[in-house]
């Protein structure tokens, strides 16, 4: 019987219902964008990747926002990232008490701030320490840990690729999220999906596939030529939530003007609620593009909603729009 991105999965003794994840997305990923992806279907939603030092040292915003976690997002994951076993311990014990399901240790990210602390893509050339990262987040926290890495730092390279193996054959992990990308690569170019099937062919652990996954053809592509367990979400669901629903099979054809103006005033009270009026206006200005896209918003306007004083000025832009549309 083929598989289908419909069918469940374990991770790490935790039933996912389907497939189709959201990966972790940094400085967006937060409880209201992950229950966004459960409404729309998702079987597991990641949060942005979150500072262990921060947790560690309880600052109060990271406490406060970051690892505030929805009732209705279970099955949930924190992703964390660090270059300290102990505070990276002392961090998933906190994650844990704050309600996550699973953790998820950041190995992949090329930023340089990032790196120049010997986390997240500087890791790849670290096994040892990659190694007891993750062990401590296991033993801090009690939970399953998963790692999502990159296949090396530079074209031609395989470190990442190492260390997955090291960490799923030394059982450290309970899954591996791969992006077949090199870290110099960032965000462009073919992601490797050879690569990543020889990768699934060989770990003893379920490997979730990212990376190049922005549209359903894509993603269905992805899946099938790579053998992954699931599939992670990232860019190609930014502002497109309906994504998730046409993967399973409950969507054809792309939402109304209406629907997606519904949503982003959804997106828009929740923005409210998690970070106040004056601070959502801000935060949201890197969220209207994305939903503008499927309102057939031209320059103009997005140059006025993402410098609207206010968000109540943004909804009087963005239900203009709307009218237009639909009266199109």
């Amino acid at each position: 019987m083929p598989r289908s991105l419909h069918d469940s999965w374990t991770l790490g003794g935790l039933t996912i219902p389907n497939r189709v994840v959201l990966a972790p997305l940094a400085g967006i990923g937060n409880w209201f964008v992950r229950l966004q992806a459960k409404r729309y279907g998702a079987g597991l939603a990641v949060s942005e990747m979150v500072s262990s030092f921060a947790v560690h040292y309880r600052n109060e915003r990271t406490l406060r926002e970051l690892l505030r976690i929805h009732p209705d997002e279970h099955p949930v994951s924190v992703q964390l990232f660090g270059s300290d076993p102990e505070v990276m311990a002392s961090a998933a014990e906190q994650v844990a008490a704050a309600g996550a399901d699973l953790i998820d240790i950041n190995m992949g990210c090329p930023v340089p701030k990032v790196c120049k602390t010997g986390a997240g893509a500087a890791l790849l050339d670290d096994p040892d320490r990659a190694l007891a990262l993750a062990r401590a987040a296991g033993r801090g926290s009690g939970l399953p840990v998963t790692v999502k890495l990159r296949s090396g730092q530079r074209p031609g390279e395989e470190r990442g690729i190492e260390v997955a193996r090291r960490l799923a054959f030394d059982g450290a992990v309970a899954g591996i999220g791969l992006h077949p990308r090199h870290a110099s690569q960032r965000h462009k170019g073919k992601p490797d999906y050879a690569l990543a099937a020889r990768v699934v062919e060989e770990l003893p652990v379920p490997v979730l596939i990212s990376g190049g996954l922005q549209t359903a053809p894509q993603v269905r592509e992805a899946f099938e030529q790579t053998g992954a367990e699931a599939v992670l979400l990232a860019r190609g669901s930014l502002g497109n939530p309906w994504l998730f629903e046409e993967l399973l099979g409950d969507r054809v054809g792309p939402p109304e003007p209406a629907e997606v103006l519904a949503e982003l005033d959804w997106v828009m009270e929740c923005a409210v609620a998690h970070l106040g009026e004056a601070r959502a206006a801000r935060y949201l200005r890197k969220f209207y593009p994305w939903y503008l896209e499927r309102l057939g918003g031209d320059k103009a306007l997005r140059q006025a909603v993402q410098t609207a004083p206010t968000l109540e000025a943004a909804r009087a832009l963005l239900h203009g729009r709307a009218a237009l549309s639909l009266a199109a």
